[in-house]
């Protein structure tokens, strides 16, 4: 099986290598196949994936009956523990570092008692904060009433970008304040400027912007995370399947995307300052087919790529080269 998986990517490095935009362009990743050390703690539906680059840890979200909805590994791959406490169904993950220590911030979007919120927890799952009603769906005239909330970004300075809808009443992207008070939102159910279909992963780059998969109008969306005033979207890129994941590399010269339906991590250029421009694809990783890449995290510290896979029920971690 892995030698399988071995192939399919080094069948996809000469794919790309032939088509690449720059010529004489090396592999940018290999897949680590010792990781984890043991697959078997995967007993559900892995949804999503974050990584404390500061300790050394990766945390995974998983669904299913029955199964622990938060595993805990190393960076090395040992597993460590895991919990389940007032999780229902994970959807993005999200690890916060200061300097007095670390917390896990997870969208839940169950439909039970604990879902439609975003809540933060310490690093062995006790519940530190919760935002929104759990249990209710919100609607889109109340800041901090979610509808399935789909992915979470959270600065250094507390400062929290949330999108809003993993298919529910809400398309929109909430930037809130250290204090969980609304500072700017934006966005409503369309294909327009600044509108979303299903808003499916946010995070923020080196520069002041805050980029989202908006998922079923297949593009990604920027905007200025003081005022959220609209930057640019990227178009050209996303034909074939939309972005469900956007993530950074470490020195923020590229962003990673994953392409559910085409089983494809695809690897954008990213702007410097200035111009968003149009989207260019570096490189990409052709996954095995049904894989179903769902969210991706970065190692900010290694460069590593963590891809959750809702349909090999796993996540694989794929090392800069």
């Amino acid at each position: 099986e892995f030698n399988y998986y071995i192939f399919i990517l080094y069948s996809q490095v000469l794919k790309a290598k032939n088509s690449s935009h720059w010529k004489g362009e090396q592999p940018m990743y290999k897949l680590d196949i010792g990781w984890p050390k043991a697959p078997e703690y995967f007993t559900g539906q892995t949804f999503c994936v974050a990584v404390d680059s500061l300790h050394g840890l990766v945390y995974v979200g998983q669904r299913g009956d029955n199964v622990p909805k938060v595993l805990v590994f190393s960076e090395e791959g040992y597993f460590l523990h895991s919990w389940n406490d007032t999780v229902e169904m994970p959807h993005g993950i999200f690890v916060w570092n200061t300097a007095i220590g670390s917390s896990i911030w997870i969208t839940d979007v169950g439909t039970g008692k604990y879902g439609h919120t975003v809540k933060q927890y310490s690093p062995l799952g006790k519940l530190m904060q919760v935002l929104g009603t759990p249990g209710n769906a919100g609607s889109s005239l109340i800041p901090l009433q979610f509808d399935q909330p789909a992915d979470i970004f959270v600065e250094e300075t507390g400062e929290i970008y949330v999108v809003d809808g993993d298919g529910g009443m809400n398309n929109r992207l909430l930037k809130l304040s250290d204090d969980y008070k609304e500072l700017w939102l934006t966005g409503s159910n369309g294909s327009g400027i600044g509108q979303f279909k299903i808003p499916h992963s946010v995070t923020v780059d080196a520069f002041g912007r805050v980029w989202v998969a908006d998922r079923d109008n297949k593009r990604i969306q920027v905007f200025d995370k003081v005022t959220g005033e609209w930057l640019g979207s990227w178009n050209g890129c996303f034909s074939e399947d939309g972005p469900y994941s956007v993530r950074f590399t470490a020195d923020y010269k590229y962003l990673i995307v994953a392409q559910l339906n085409i089983n494809r991590l695809a690897i954008l250029a990213a702007p410097p300052v200035g111009s968003i421009g149009d989207c260019a694809i570096v490189h990409s990783i052709q996954l095995a087919e049904e894989t179903k890449p769902h969210l991706v995290d970065v190692d900010m510290r290694s460069g590593a790529v963590y891809v959750a896979e809702i349909g090999a029920q796993q996540v694989q971690k794929y090392v800069p080269l």
